[in-house]
């Protein structure tokens, strides 16, 4: 039976509003500043007069005091475009098959139906989504737009991801790196970037997605980042004491083990490399958000909206 969507996901939030925290490039009118300086909204600043301005923006109070010809500048407001990436790879079914058993989350469908649940609020609030989901490469990317023709669009893809055969399709890899790199150099407006993945990239290192993340931090994008895994497995280990066959879904790999002999050691060394990515996102101005699939992408999705409303008026 084909997976479908409640196309109103986004009631859940309430009053809730997405705000971005930079100036955006957008094409309307809406709730977000723009870099570009019109004659409406909002003041920005003065200019001085240069001969064959139109009078109409004139100050004639400011003039009346300094007897000099100023003119306002206002600061436009915009909608905002945002880019949704999902990490589609291999180790985002973990739990493999959950969501088609008992309708728990594994990662990838966590992400799918957050993805959506801010499709929905970016329509209500008339901004633009996108959506590119990647593997080892992109697999599928649509730029930002607002109409419903492509909105439905975006909403036919998530609902296939989520009616995927897994068992039909192994070992898909994972390369956030470079996907982050083509994206940046693809976007030539800045905008918001909201990322969904576990970031679990065996082929690059650490320095590698800093420098993707800071190439698009370089050109002037937003960036989120909803850190997606399975705190009870894949954070603490917590397994059974007994042998265990552990494989990797990108790589087919297999290892043997009891995970209560390496519980402690590996608890230190996640921790370790969590609070690296943590870190530099703070210092890239990244929001870094942990998220764990058993809890309910509603309880997400509002707490950050939330928390970045009061970080935001203050």
């Amino acid at each position: 039976m084909p997976i479908n969507i409640d196309r109103n996901l986004a009631e859940s939030l309430g009053n809730l509003e997405w705000m971005a925290k930079q100036a955006v490039e957008g094409f309307i009118t809406g709730l977000h500043k723009s870099p570009f300086h019109g004659f409406s909204v909002e003041f920005a600043e003065h200019r001085l007069y240069n001969q064959g301005d139109s009078l109409r923006h004139l100050d004639w109070k400011l003039m009346a005091r300094t007897d000099k010809m100023f003119l306002k500048r206002y600061e436009e407001e915009t909608n905002l475009r945002c880019q949704l990436i999902i990490d589609a790879s291999a180790s985002m079914r973990f739990p493999i098959d959950q969501f088609k058993a008992n309708g728990k989350h594994n990662k990838l469908s966590f992400s799918i139906y957050s993805a959506a649940i801010l499709m929905e609020l970016f329509k209500r609030q008339r901004d633009a989504v996108g959506l590119t989901m990647f593997q080892d490469q992109i697999v599928f990317n649509a730029k930002p737009a607002t109409s419903n023709t492509h909105l439905q669009r975006l909403y036919n893809q998530l609902e296939q991801w989520l009616d995927q055969d897994w068992k039909a399709h192994e070992q898909w890899k994972t390369d956030i790196v470079q996907t982050l790199h083509q994206l940046a150099e693809e976007s030539s407006r800045r905008s918001l970037t909201v990322i969904f993945s576990d970031l679990l990239d065996s082929a690059s290192k650490l320095e590698d997605l800093f420098a993707a993340l800071q190439h698009l931090r370089y050109n002037k994008h937003e960036v989120v980042i909803f850190h997606v895994v399975d705190e009870d497995k894949e954070s603490m280990l917590n397994f059974d004491s007994r042998l265990h066959t552990f494989i990797d879904p990108e790589t087919g790999e297999t290892i043997k083990l009891n995970p209560n002999l390496l519980q402690s050691e590996y608890q230190e060394k996640w921790q370790k490399w969590k609070s690296e990515i943590a870190l530099k996102c703070n210092q890239f101005s990244i929001d870094f958000v942990e998220v764990d699939v058993s809890k309910g992408f509603h309880e997400v999705m509002t707490a950050y909206l939330i928390k970045r409303q009061k970080i935001l008026v203050r």
